[in-house]
């Protein structure tokens, strides 16, 4: 009979370990990671082009307001965007997984899809001085034709002598891939950022648009 007893204590201490050893090994395991642990981000800038005179700040501050309630659905960041009140375009800056996730966002916060959406690297920001207006311009190299490090060199060489036109350089973004680089800057106008890209390396933009930014 006493040895039946030990028995059963001995087959009791073996299931106690047994349950205690999975149990810390369930605490301990791993999550699994989730989409955005495990897919890269990467910037975004996508182009609305409405009617001109047909868009005003405030209507794309209600739009973007229905992006940042609905942009976490499809892991998206909307981080800024500028509007030519003017020519009716909206340029919307974001980190995404991919296209299809922006698109997807702009389609369920508000249906209006852009027109265009460039994968850009961003360049060294600056301090908006927040003194004289805003402008976007656009520089359309063709496809293959410019790399980051390239606008990288062209952009120091800005800086370097944009005080003589007043004007101030605040960031660059470009798109390698389609050769397109968007210079965002504060100044007087249109003609000095000619005048200070002319003087610095001689690469003028294929456009200029005077924009206000929203966040």
């Amino acid at each position: 009979m006493k040895s039946f007893i030990s028995l059963l204590q001995v087959i009791g201490l073996f299931f106690i370990a047994a349950c205690s050893t999975n149990g810390k090994n369930l605490n301990t395991a791993k999550e699994p990671a989730t989409v955005s642990d495990s897919v890269k981000t990467h910037y975004y800038i996508d182009v609305h082009n409405l009617e001109p005179g047909k868009v005003s700040l405030a209507d794309v501050e209600g739009a973007h307001k229905k992006d940042l309630a609905t942009q976490g659905k499809y892991d998206v960041n909307f981080i800024k965007f500028w509007v030519d009140e003017q020519q009716g375009k909206v340029y919307c800056l974001s980190k995404a997984n991919d296209e299809e996730s922006i698109t997807k966002t702009h389609k369920e916060a508000h249906g209006l899809l852009p027109s265009a959406i460039y994968e850009v690297t961003e360049g060294q920001a600056s301090a908006m001085l927040g003194k004289k207006q805003l402008f976007i311009d656009v520089h359309e190299l063709g496809p293959g034709k410019v790399t980051a490090k390239d606008v990288a060199e062209a952009h120091a060489k800005d800086l370097a002598v944009e005080s003589k036109y007043g004007v101030n350089f605040i960031n660059y973004w470009v798109d390698e891939k389609n050769g397109v680089v968007f210079c965002l800057s504060e100044a007087a106008d249109s003609t000095a950022i000619l005048k200070t890209h002319k003087a610095a390396h001689g690469l003028l933009p294929a456009y200029i648009i005077k924009v206000k930014q929203g966040e």
